[in-house]
């Protein structure tokens, strides 16, 4: 064993120790470089900045902007550590305002580097120039108004620490990525990026449309949502991507509090739990989501890099941001044409008033089309609850598809069904120019899988099964938050608690959210300091494990002020019994059954995914088809 050091005499340290140790943390790799020094850009008022890297930022890093610049008395000020213009009180820092305001990043940087400082005022005659750090002279040089800040052989003078480095290529990703993430936060400033002398990006000012759409790609461009929501002094604006834009990873996902980037696990479990509904398994949701509020009600100084962030209301917070993004992803594709009508009886689709379908034969569907014709009913599988149905003959059943055959004993083999006779039908240019109907009007089945249908833009095609899951599934649980709004939770009573070891956490939870578990369902007993005893649970999850779920709930409830945990198992439930009772493939549907889905698809929030993220429809456009033909070429 190593023998313990000898005893020191306490004293203080040499000020360019201070600055390594403080390096230590502000400087953590070049990356780090580049964000202390975007940041003074952007808050010295900057609308174009170019960051020039080499050898990934560890020979070279040098940044441009033109911003205000620094009066050639203040230049030693800016080397020096604890000193800046961006606060001045204890209450300029708890209302902060500003990317920077430690004031130790560049005397940080100048202790483990060569700095150069060049900056120049709107109103002076030339650029001032300060190399080394404070202790150095100021001396007159040229430039633009602005600053620029160039910073060379990092780590020159701390070996041990550039040992840690990772390749070049490597450190450049990081660096990229910084500016990337401030790029994003600032559409309305012009970014350039190099690296070894070659452009590696640049970014006009535009809006965040078009900066998202840059740096995210055009994959994110053609499936997102836009958010802008406000309640009291919070604001969420921004874009949430749609499920068909998720990824393996959590690689596209920018989270901005007042502009700044923040990693917070409150705001991640947020967003994560607006999307449940609609990406399921281990798919990330991509997003692009600032989040506005007053200053003062969040603390931005929790870290030395300033990524995280505390909430002086983190359950309002949440809430919000929770029900922000999930009102934005309820709003379909499907749904997203203004006001959208309750789904039209199947004989208005096809009979007389308001869209109509004409065929240009009768044949075989005569008698189905009659409106003289009366039908005897059998239930719908896409009946709205309250509604009469969906008018079906079943002893015409058949002859629509002209089938000849008995039909098939239960589990044998479908019979192979004969297809009808030859029959066009088009829709009036009337009812496909109403854009109430986004989805047009059904044309065939295909494979008993899919539904063709007509849109006034070409072609739509609709998994019915996945789309009859998600019209249940949004079915179900309107029903039972109808059942349980306004009352208690319906809660099962345990025939023999379930008692488990807790910590004193999970005791003081319970303790102090004891109104809140019962509300939820939840009827949770301390029996020691270290025991806790369930005795009821929400019924509808009585089959769950109870100690799993308590466990589950009691952290929800500390840490989100509500439990997530309930509607995420009440939901995986729901979702089973949508998927074992929606139409299963290879049932014929009728044409009438056909415009009944789609109508009710163009009512249903979601409607765009089924519940396990996948697309219910998709649209192929006339100029698609007209390519697959080489018309027009």
């Amino acid at each position: 064993m190593n023998a313990p050091p000898s005893p020191r005499p306490i004293r203080a340290l040499p000020d360019q120790l201070i600055s390594q140790i403080a390096a230590g943390e502000v400087v953590e790799r070049p990356s780090a470089v580049v964000k202390e020094l975007l940041e003074n850009a952007l808050d010295a008022g900057a609308t174009q900045v170019t960051v020039r890297l080499e050898e990934g930022g560890v020979k070279r890093i040098c940044i441009t902007d033109n911003g205000k610049g620094i009066p050639p008395d203040q230049m030693p000020l800016a080397l020096a550590r604890h000193a800046t213009s961006k606060i001045a009180s204890l209450d300029d820092l708890e209302n902060v305002g500003t990317l920077g305001f430690r004031g130790e990043a560049l005397a940080s940087i100048a202790s483990v580097a060569v700095v150069t400082l060049t900056s120049r005022t709107a109103d002076a005659a030339h650029a001032w120039e300060l190399e080394g750090s404070h202790l150095g002279t100021v001396q007159p040089s040229s430039g633009a108004p602005g600053t620029t800040v160039n910073v060379q052989d990092l780590y020159y003078n701390t070996p041990a620490r550039r040992k840690f480095l990772k390749s070049e290529q490597t450190e450049f990703g990081h660096c990229a990525e910084v500016v990337r993430r401030i790029a994003l936060a600032r559409p309305d400033v012009a970014f350039t990026l190099s690296h070894n002398g070659r452009t590696v990006d640049h970014w006009m000012a535009s809006d965040m449309a078009k900066r998202s759409a840059q740096i995210l790609g055009e994959t994110f461009a053609e499936a997102r949502l836009p958010i802008d929501e406000g309640s009291g002094v919070l604001r969420l604006h921004g874009f949430a991507g749609l499920p068909t834009a998720s990824k393996a990873r959590a690689d596209c996902q920018y989270f901005y509090v007042n502009g700044r980037f923040v990693r917070d696990k409150l705001l991640v479990h947020a967003v994560r739990a607006a999307y449940e509904d609609v990406l399921h398994g281990d798919r990330f949701p991509s997003y692009v989501l600032a989040l506005d509020l007053d200053p003062a009600l969040v603390d931005v100084n929790v870290h030395p890099s300033k990524i995280e962030v505390r909430f002086r209301d983190g359950r309002a917070v949440h809430q919000f941001v929770f029900h922000a993004v999930q009102r934005a992803l309820a709003q379909t594709s499907a749904t997203a044409h203004g006001s959208v009508p309750a789904p039209l009886p199947a004989a208005e689709t096809l009979g007389g008033g308001g869209p109509q379908w004409r065929p240009q034969q009768q044949a075989s569907f005569g008698s189905i089309l009659n409106p003289s014709y009366t039908p005897t009913f059998s239930p719908s599988p896409f009946a709205r609850p309250g509604e009469g149905g969906v008018a079906q003959s079943t002893e015409r059943y058949g002859a629509l598809f002209a089938d000849s055959e008995p039909r098939a004993a239960e589990g044998a083999a479908p019979p192979s069904y004969p297809m009808p006779q030859a029959t066009q039908y088009v829709a009036s240019s009337a009812a496909l120019a109403q854009e109430e109907f986004p989805l047009g009007f059904a044309l065939a089945q295909l494979h008993g899988i899919y539904i063709l249908a007509q849109n006034s833009k070409g072609l739509v095609l609709v998994d019915m099964h996945a789309a009859h899951e998600r019209i249940l599934y949004e079915q179900l649980k309107n029903a039972l938050d109808a059942q349980i709004s306004g009352s208690e939770m319906q809660i099962q009573t345990l025939l023999i608690p379930v008692t488990f070891y807790a910590d004193a956490v999970e005791v003081g939870t319970v303790q102090e959210h004891g109104d809140t578990l019962k509300t939820l369902g939840f009827d949770i007993a301390v029996l020691s300091p270290t025991t806790l005893a369930v005795r009821a649970v929400p019924a509808l999850l009585k089959n769950a494990d109870a100690q799993t779920l308590a466990r589950d709930v009691l952290r929800d409830v500390r840490e989100f002020g509500g439990s997530r945990v309930l509607i995420e198992r009440r939901n995986e439930l729901l979702g089973t019994l949508a998927c074992h009772t929606a139409v299963r493939a290879n049932r014929i549907l009728t044409q009438p059954e056909m415009n009944a889905l789609l109508r009710q698809m163009e009512s249903t929030e979601r409607a765009d995914q089924c519940n396990h993220g996948r697309p219910t429809w998709v649209q192929v456009e006339i100029g698609a088809l007209d390519k697959l033909f080489l018309r027009g070429q």
